[in-house]
């Protein structure tokens, strides 16, 4: 069982009903899709879906007598606008055919790496043969396993701006020190051990989540799971008419990054509210845009 189907609405499902819901796929996808895969053979991906963009796909391949054989499946959340423009580093996993995406993300500092969605799109372009794609950014996702809701925290208008400033300053930095540049190197350790000083400073008296904003940083070996807080930009709640859970899509923003997020309504504390902060660990996922 795939451990993010809770997500979806899945939390509590048993490998019979399960097995129900692949042979329904099966005989009644709601998408289908083909396309050559790495070694040249025909590679099928079917989805069904719990509500429009929510659902379960399933990737395999028709045997002799045309019936359909899944290799693996996996819960997904398509996105519906662009997180970020940067080309993007296509790297195949090894014991299947399935594809892991990788950007230079300047806003977080650190390379983005994130499931990729849409393969089938990628296997049927031109760009398949090249190490780097662009098809003109790309629309982020996730699921959280879990999660918690937090107050926000009280900023006044100057100190957006000023952030922001700060912001842009260090995502040109961090550009010029990847080409090379020695001063941008040194003024970013220069401005790390000043921000070091600050939290050690304040620790003492305040909350460390009164003082960190969000973060965007990866959690465990798996290179696309993350640890995320960001604010809360919209959310509602939609119901899995399988199994009939709750569960929470919201859209938020953490360090400037911005990707859609669905979780099961019982593996969230607190509630999601438009302003509060989502504190929570999360699966990330992708759709290249074509």
């Amino acid at each position: 069982m795939h451990s993010y189907l809770r997500s979806i609405g899945f939390r509590n499902i048993g490998r019979s009903e399960m097995s129900t819901i692949i042979q329904n796929a099966i005989k009644h996808p709601d998408y289908i899709d083909m396309a050559l895969d790495s070694e040249g053979y025909e590679f099928t991906e079917l989805k069904k879906e719990i509500v429009p963009g929510i659902g379960i796909a399933f990737r395999g391949t028709y045997n002799d007598n045309e019936e359909f054989e899944p290799d693996y499946y996996f819960p997904y959340r398509e996105a519906s606008s662009l997180s970020t423009l940067c080309p993007v580093e296509m790297i195949k996993e090894s014991e299947k055919e399935s594809y892991r995406g990788v950007c230079e993300e300047a806003r977080l500092g650190v390379d983005l790496i994130f499931y990729v969605q849409d393969m089938m799109m990628i296997l049927e372009s031109e760009q398949r043969k090249q190490k780097i794609v662009d098809f003109g950014g790309v629309a982020l996702s996730a699921l959280a396993s879990s999660g918690k809701v937090l107050l926000p925290v009280s900023h006044t208008e100057l100190e957006v701006q000023r952030a922001k400033k700060n912001n842009e300053k260090r995502c040109e930095l961090l550009s010029q020190a990847r080409k090379g540049d020695h001063e941008a190197f040194e003024q970013l350790t220069l401005e790390d051990m000043d921000i070091y000083s600050e939290i050690s400073r304040r620790i003492e008296s305040e909350d460390v989540l009164s003082i960190v904003n969000s973060y965007f940083m990866p959690n465990g070996i798996e290179s696309d799971k993350y640890s995320v807080l960001g604010d809360i930009l919209e959310c509602k709640k939609i119901l899995n008419h399988f199994t009939m859970e709750g569960v929470y899509e919201m859209t938020i923003v953490c360090n400037d990054i911005t990707f859609e997020l669905c979780i099961n309504e019982r593996d969230l504390l607190g509630e999601p509210v438009v302003g509060r902060r989502f504190k929570g660990d999360i699966w990330l996922q992708g759709k290249v845009k074509a």
